[in-house]
């Protein structure tokens, strides 16, 4: 217990003294609140029994072009039913962010819990549920007009099947957000990972632009390449940041 005191001691003097810090959130922010992600076991296992596919062979845009029914089906029922919800470290952000202690989120989530919890300066790097349009008349839709269409959602002027906003699985990133997200990572002076470890599929190409001052993980399970940070703090994020004050 007072290990624990003097390492959220530490974070708060870390992220007070900061000019400039960058939070990376991971898949542990999706899970923080109970939902699960695409590539735990228990979702594949469940998502094979019941679609006959794996999540990595449903979520792709060979299988949204080629079996459309069955993508939106999988999509609506899976990932638009019961979003993630908005947690204490969207709150917590959200407070870092208008007190000047927080410059700039980078998200993997498709949830965009920071953006619903109010956060404003946040890159998705895996794109939004929220954000969908029409390939072919550029007319933008609801995350709800998805979720609540019956078959096939089709856009309203004509007729094309919309486009959901989410990077699926094999889609090349948008180099516009990855050069933005590595210039961020570069001025850094902290960097937060929350929910997310060093060897993330995700952010470890991104961990490697940073030379700042501190490095800092906040997430459940300890890692092996956890002494490569400054600053370990293990329970869940919004477990840790609420106990912050900003």
């Amino acid at each position: 217990m007072v290990l624990e005191e003097k390492k959220l001691e530490t974070l708060q003097r870390i992220l007070d003294e900061s000019t400039y810090t960058v939070a990376l959130c991971g898949s542990g922010v999706v899970t923080e609140c109970g939902q699960r992600t695409l590539k735990s076991p228990e979702m594949a296992y469940d998502v094979e029994e019941k679609y006959g596919v794996s999540p990595e062979e449903i979520f792709t845009t060979v299988y949204y072009h080629n079996r459309t029914a069955q993508f939106f089906e999988f999509y609506r029922e899976e990932i638009l039913r019961n979003p993630a919800s908005v947690t204490e470290t969207a709150e917590t952000l959200r407070k870092m962010e208008k007190t000047g202690k927080l410059q700039c989120i980078i998200d993997s989530n498709i949830y965009q819990q920071m953006k619903c919890g109010g956060c404003e300066k946040v890159i998705p790097l895996h794109g939004s549920i929220y954000d969908n349009t029409c390939p072919h008349c550029g007319k933008t839709y609801s995350m709800e007009y998805i979720r609540d269409s019956e078959k096939i959602p089709r856009c309203t002027n004509c007729g094309t099947v919309i486009r959901p906003g989410v990077k699926l699985f094999g889609e090349m990133m948008n180099s516009t957000i990855m050069s933005e997200a590595s210039r961020q990572i570069e001025q850094a002076e902290v960097l937060l990972l929350l929910g997310t470890a060093m060897n993330s599929e995700v952010y470890s190409k991104y961990i490697r632009h940073f030379e700042g001052n501190y490095l800092v993980i906040i997430h459940e399970e300890p890692h092996f390449l956890d002494d490569k940070a400054d600053l370990v703090i293990l329970g869940q994020p919004r477990q840790i940041l609420s106990q912050l004050k900003f």
